[in-house]
């Protein structure tokens, strides 16, 4: 279907949503966040996407919500309408793996869109940062709690307090982000670890997905059992077996997600 602040096409069983408000820097305002919804459960119920790349432009992933749009907010009306709540449930909903491609600025709520996706890879000009502090409010969609699980509580306040910007460099050194290339071959790296992991069985990739965002909500031990028990019941799929009788034979393994 058509959209006005995002493209999406769908190439080699992997579906790429760019964010597409270049006059704004790809600022969040409420048509895009709409519109990105919809793609992302689009693509998580088509059987021709196996994993969906969400990416901006070279100059910004997104730099952040679009102020104009929020400020005419009060308290009541972001409290009464739980401001941003759906639009993180839902995405937290998609099952498939999401690839964060972070090009230039991804600042107040572009860096927690792409916090949200399931890892990220920056070219050598990203810019992270949680400014929203010079706006007089703070991180509303996981700038204080997922970044702080990324990179520590040191650095999480550092940059929630002052606001600073953190170059790609240091994300990878914090573990914020997996990789850094250069921005020119960025989206072709991308692409390359996305065919990857689209070539992979889909269940056990959802079961992945599920069992490591788990390990953030529950003790070890009940993270253990959890991730035992998806790990337990893959031995039913048919992908099992011919993963593991692929190997013994030493071929190429023929998935078909059953």
């Amino acid at each position: 279907m058509p959209y006005k602040t995002i493209i999406t096409e769908v190439q080699d069983h992997i579906g790429l949503i760019r964010l597409n408000r270049p006059d704004a820097l790809n600022s969040l305002n409420a048509e895009l966040i709409k519109e990105l919804g919809e793609s992302l459960r689009e693509f998580d119920g088509s059987n021709k996407v196996r994993v969906i790349i969400l990416t901006g432009s070279e100059k910004a992933f997104a730099a952040g919500a679009d102020i104009t749009e929020m400020a005419k907010k009060d308290f009541n009306s972001v409290s009464n309408e739980d401001f941003m709540g759906d639009f993180q449930n839902n995405f937290l909903r998609i099952r498939k793996p999401i690839i964060a491609a972070v090009s230039g600025y991804a600042l107040g709520g572009g860096c927690e869109l792409a916090m949200m996706c399931d890892f990220i890879i920056a070219s050598d000009n990203a810019q992270f940062g949680q400014p929203e502090i010079n706006l007089g409010v703070m991180a509303g969609l996981g700038g204080s709690q997922r970044l702080t699980r990324f990179i520590g509580k040191s650095k999480s306040m550092d940059m929630n307090l002052t606001g600073r910007f953190m170059n790609s460099d240091e994300a990878e050194r914090c573990g914020l982000v997996s990789q850094v290339f250069p921005k020119k071959t960025l989206m072709k790296e991308v692409f390359a670890i996305a065919a990857k992991i689209a070539e992979k069985p889909l269940t056990s990739s959802r079961m992945i997905k599920e069992s490591v965002n788990r390990s953030f909500e529950v003790s070890l031990s009940e993270g253990l059992l959890f991730e035992r028990r998806l790990f337990h019941s893959l031995f039913a799929t048919d992908d099992q077996t011919e993963g593991m009788n692929a190997f013994v034979e030493k071929r190429e393994p023929r998935f078909r997600d059953k």
